[in-house]
């Protein structure tokens, strides 16, 4: 039994991992560089395959050849850490994420925790110390302001990150993803009540908390991977390339990576909490509970439908970084402390307040 749950496991890491998010994150670098494109009327990558699509492969061959360069004047050892540090947290946190209902019999998660979201920001808080690594042992002024401004900027906004999701988690009683998606799909998304006790009173009162919640979730979400209009850590303006200045070939690229892959994970957390995970609307091919069998073909339209998901999420992502400006770091850090925070705390309130007068 335990060499099957392990041989299990390995089977969902490679797919969810290697043979998903990677390529996932390989597509999404195409896709921004395409929506950028268009954006600024311009052609964008359309030379290496058809409609430039193998434009990725072709960048990480060329990450993988150039040389590895190790500026003298950096502290070496933590200079080549901190790429680890910052791509493998990224990675990590995909492990408690339901892509999927069942196949084989197998939950279409990596580990089936019951503790999910608070692993998700335990392991995402790590990416801060890659990230301070990188600007130290830089040994170089910009790297070290970049990694300064990146610290306070993710610490600041965990705290919202951190209370956006408390109002749904007190409402669905559940600290398991997995649950927390059947509950959805049962009684309708957390932004869509339409069906099941979605549609009485309740449910539609409730709706206005989880959906303060998702915009302090949203926007702390953008804070926390460094996207427009919050990429100030790399305000090329300011910092030439913020904390990875002095990196170049694979250690670049695993940062390059780790940006994407937590970009990734992140939309997958928000899709989860907020739209249902892999459930279809109106309780549409529903399992009638979380262990319940599931045939074949349902387990296969689950996943898909929560990659569909998961994509939409990254085109919302990519257009929101090619259409606001940056923001000013006085009003980047006022937005996190005065405003994110007392409105994500007195959301928890106000969702405290309606469920005891709906009790």
């Amino acid at each position: 039994m335990d060499w099957y749950i392990i041989l299990a496991a390995t089977i969902k890491i490679v797919v969810f991992v290697f043979l998903v998010t990677l390529p996932l994150v390989a597509m999404s670098v195409w896709a921004e560089r395409r929506v950028s494109a268009a954006i600024q009327d311009r052609v964008g990558p359309n030379r290496v395959g058809p409609a430039g699509l193998l434009q990725p492969v072709a960048d990480g061959i060329k990450f993988l050849l150039k040389e590895d360069f190790t500026p003298n004047h950096v502290r070496k050892s933590f200079y080549w850490l901190a790429p680890a540090l910052t791509m493998i947290p990224s990675l990590l946190t995909c492990a408690v994420i339901p892509f999927g209902s069942q196949l084989f019999g197998e939950k279409m998660v990596i580990a089936d925790l019951d503790v999910g979201p608070l692993f998700v920001f335990a392991v995402a808080s790590l990416t801060v110390y890659g990230i301070v690594l990188a600007g130290w042992a830089s040994n170089s002024k910009y790297p070290f302001l970049g990694s300064v401004r990146s610290t306070s900027q993710m610490i600041s906004y965990e705290i919202s990150l951190g209370l956006s999701i408390v109002p749904l988690l007190m409402i669905y009683g559940e600290l398991n993803l997995g649950r927390i998606v059947m509950e959805q799909a049962q009684n309708g998304w957390a932004l869509l009540p339409l069906w099941g006790e979605g549609l009485s009173v309740k449910g539609w009162l409730l709706a206005i908390p989880l959906f303060i919640s998702f915009i302090v979730f949203t926007t702390s979400m953008f804070a926390e991977t460094n996207r427009l209009p919050f990429d100030l850590p790399e305000c090329e303006t300011e910092l030439v390339a913020g904390y990875h200045t002095e990196y170049s070939s694979m250690k670049f690229a695993l940062f390059f990576l780790g940006e994407y892959a937590a970009m990734i994970i992140g939309s997958g957390l928000a899709v989860t909490l907020f739209f249902g995970g892999w459930s279809l609307p109106f309780g549409w091919l529903t399992p009638e509970s979380i262990d319940a069998e599931v045939p074949f073909w349902h387990g296969l339209i689950h996943i898909g439908v929560f990659f569909a998901k998961v994509i939409l999420f990254i085109i919302f992502f990519i257009a929101v970084r090619w259409t606001l400006p940056r923001f000013r770091y006085d009003q980047l850090m006022k937005l996190g402390w005065v405003v994110f925070f007392e409105l994500a705390l007195a959301n928890v309130i106000l969702t405290a307040l309606l469920l005891m007068w709906l009790k």
